[in-house]
């Protein structure tokens, strides 16, 4: 599927995306701007505030039942500080995969679930050099919990996508 109709603005999207996430997790966004250089660290795959939070970033994987691939969501999770060290010490090796998955709550407002995404509990796989650690939630009646066990439909992938682009 190239481009879709939004039925939240009327208008035509040239492509309808396959992978949306958070820029950074939820907490970062409560240290004021200015605070956030002497408190806060933040790379495109960690982040550390207060030298209490950690974070990392990870895939959600939504199995498309009428596509090709996958819908991913980039979304961060917070661990303790000694899973987010071990994940460090791991971040260049090879066979890290082989690592037990880490505990983890989610800690990215993605939007169009109702209710809210933050805090659910989580597992977190790191995979092999060059991939993003691999998010599996907890098997809930959450409806993205649901959507991760059971798929979506292309229909459903531009419902998520207008709610990211429209609030």
């Amino acid at each position: 599927m190239t481009g879709f109709l939004c039925a939240t603005c009327g208008q035509t999207h040239d492509s309808i995306p396959m992978c949306l996430g958070a820029p950074a997790p939820e907490l970062w966004f409560s240290v004021p701007e200015a605070e956030r250089e002497a408190r806060a660290e933040l790379s495109s795959d960690q982040c550390v505030i207060d030298g209490q939070h950690f974070f990392i970033l990870g895939r959600i994987l939504l199995p498309v039942v009428d596509g090709d691939d996958s819908f991913v969501w980039l979304a961060w999770v917070s661990l303790s500080e000694a899973n987010f060290m071990r994940s460090c010490e791991l971040w260049e090796s090879e066979g890290r995969e082989a690592e037990p998955a880490f505990f983890g709550w989610l800690q990215s407002a993605l939007p169009g679930y109702a209710p809210g995404t933050l805090s659910l509990k989580t597992n977190v796989q790191t995979m092999p050099l060059g991939q993003r650690p691999l998010i599996t939630l907890e098997p809930t009646d959450h409806p993205l919990a649901m959507e991760q066990r059971e798929g979506i439909t292309m229909a459903r992938v531009q419902q998520i996508a207008e709610a990211a682009f429209h609030g």
